[in-house]
């Protein structure tokens, strides 16, 4: 079982980020994603910066991937995504369907995020057919629906040619929109938003009217409440899942990832804090958690 990092998902400072990259080039992580995935006004790191922290941590020994938009809305990021999907050196992530038609066009495998509406056997086959290589589970689904789709015929017959990831850590990415929630929170404009979600490196939580954090705004992405955390759950991956995928967070992320990599067999399992949560890949609820 392999172990990576997502690419960032909220707006941090240039040094913050390099800084993080340094980290993550000294641990003990397999696969690292780099690139912006939200939005593109958030420019602290431009491509050719991406690259050199991608070849940084390729010296040091990761496999990189670069990670594409989630939701094009300009001819610019359309400019954007043909330069992530022609860099000739890195796989691409693929976040988006218009991503996928790049890196077909081209004969290029790609992996497919977990934002990729692929539910059943027939979309994940299709989506070999057109390059995929590696596929990153959607993150409401479930350990059981996992087992019953790679059982399927169709894709039983070609399992040796994909890796399956699995979103196991962070505050889950449910959905994307065209409005900014961050902006809309300070009263602004979404083209006026004078990048004001570098002021909240871990999203801007929202509470019900019983005081539970049920969302954290991210700019256009909303994202669960509750931490994703499936540390004690690895043992029950085994034989299903070849990639573990930890969400970077603004600190602990690097002591989480030795956690998990202490636990892959269930050795050391770890106690959950208050706002993790598990239940999705228990097929619970997603606020659940549970031993």
């Amino acid at each position: 079982m392999k172990f990576s990092l997502g690419a960032i998902q909220y707006y941090w400072p240039q040094q913050v980020v390099k800084n993080f990259y340094r980290q993550a080039a000294e641990s003990a992580v397999d696969i690292v994603y780099l690139g912006e995935t939200v939005c593109s006004k958030r420019r602290e790191l431009k491509f050719t910066d991406w690259l050199q922290v991608a070849h940084e941590l390729r010296e040091a020994g990761k496999q990189v991937v670069l990670s594409t938009m989630t939701l094009l809305e300009a001819p610019s990021e359309l400019r954007e995504l043909r330069k992530y999907c022609d860099n000739g050196e890195f796989l691409v992530e693929a976040n988006d369907v218009g991503a996928i038609r790049l890196l077909q066009d081209n004969q290029l495998p790609f992996v497919a995020g977990a934002a990729i509406n692929c539910y059943n056997q027939h979309t994940l086959r299709q989506l070999m057919t057109m390059g995929m290589s590696r596929w990153v589970m959607p993150v409401e689904l479930s350990r059981d629906w996992l087992q019953k789709l790679l059982q399927q015929p169709m894709v039983k017959d070609v399992r040796d040619c994909l890796e399956v990831e699995v979103f196991s850590f962070g505050h889950m990415p449910l959905a994307w929109s065209g409005r900014c929630f961050t902006a809309r929170s300070e009263n602004r404009a979404k083209d006026q938003c004078e990048l004001c979600c570098i002021k909240y490196p871990e999203g801007r939580r929202v509470d019900s009217q019983e005081g539970q954090q049920v969302f954290v705004l991210n700019g256009i992405q909303t994202q669960s409440g509750t931490r994703y955390n499936l540390v004690n759950q690895l043992p029950s991956m085994q034989g299903l899942v070849d990639i573990v995928r930890l969400s970077p967070q603004l600190e602990g992320t690097f002591s989480w990832l030795e956690k998990f990599r202490q636990n892959q067999h269930g050795e050391q399992p770890q106690a959950l804090e208050p706002n993790d949560s598990n239940g999705y890949w228990m097929a619970l609820a997603g606020l659940v958690q549970t031993a």
